[in-house]
């Protein structure tokens, strides 16, 4: 594998007393994004090099991440969002302000009351490895069909028959990790052509053979937003207030291409 010379480009976002602590180059240091005790208002810490053109992002398929990393609380404790991988940064961005249908493929968090439409049946929230590709052909013929999907979807046994073929469409893998978030762990995705590989210490959690086609940017963050978007057509979004500061810390940071 080569190793880009990707590490002066990160762009650093805090917000609302969110801090990204650690020196560059960030592969060589520990990084800390913390959020402090926070009752009001969108607070962010956060990595990233999402600027510019979406289709200037800088990685795709045939990309390897690997890092450490731990938490400051259990998913039982921790508040809001969080994690690290690839997306297409679909609600917007400073530099890229309109919306488009997203891609991602990563480790995510979300506390409740989070709930995002990847598992059929429990909610999508907690820590876990996921996949969404909704802008290739096979996803964008879904809009026509949206309303009458989501009205059959307010029937537990009919959404049982028909999310999984809504999942295959948008390229949606969920694996839940067991790990304890609080301990050092051992992170790694094999973003492919065709799949994706999850491991954690070293043994693969999930194997999907979905992908997204990129190109996508690299993010690392903590914040404390939710956001609901169920099968079902359940739909909202905003900020959590944060009772005990938090943080994620990551070390060994390295993205490769193969």
């Amino acid at each position: 594998m080569r190793q880009p010379e990707f590490m002066c480009q990160f762009r650093v976002l805090e917000m609302n007393g969110g801090t990204v602590r650690g020196e560059r180059p960030f592969a060589t240091t520990l990084l800390q994004f913390h959020l402090p005790i926070t009752q009001a208002g969108y607070a962010n810490a956060q990595i990233d090099d999402c600027v510019g053109r979406r289709k200037a992002y800088p990685w795709r398929p045939g990309t390897q991440l690997t890092l450490r990393a731990r938490f400051s609380h259990e998913a039982n404790e921790l508040v809001g969002t969080a994690g690290f991988g690839f997306w297409n940064a679909p609600f917007g961005d400073p530099t890229v302000p309109w919306p488009m249908l997203p891609q991602a493929t990563w480790f995510f968090f979300g506390s409740p009351p989070n709930d995002l439409p990847l598992a059929q049946s429990e909610p999508g929230r907690g820590w876990f490895a996921a996949t969404l590709d909704a802008t290739t052909w096979r996803a964008i013929s879904l809009i026509p069909l949206a309303p009458p999907v989501l009205l059959l979807n307010q029937f537990s046994s009919l959404r049982r028959k028909i999310w999984p073929w809504v999942q295959k469409k948008l390229q949606i893998s969920f694996q839940p990790i067991a790990e304890p978030m609080t301990e050092w762990r051992d992170y790694q995705l094999n973003w492919r052509k065709i799949g994706c590989d999850f491991l954690v210490n070293g043994r693969l959690i999930h194997q999907t053979p979905f992908s997204p086609r990129g190109p996508l940017g690299f993010v690392c963050w903590m914040d404390n937003q939710y956001m609901v978007a169920t099968a079902n057509g359940r739909f909202r979004w905003g900020t959590l207030p944060i009772e005990t500061s938090q943080w994620l810390e990551v070390e060994n940071l390295k993205i490769e291409q193969f």
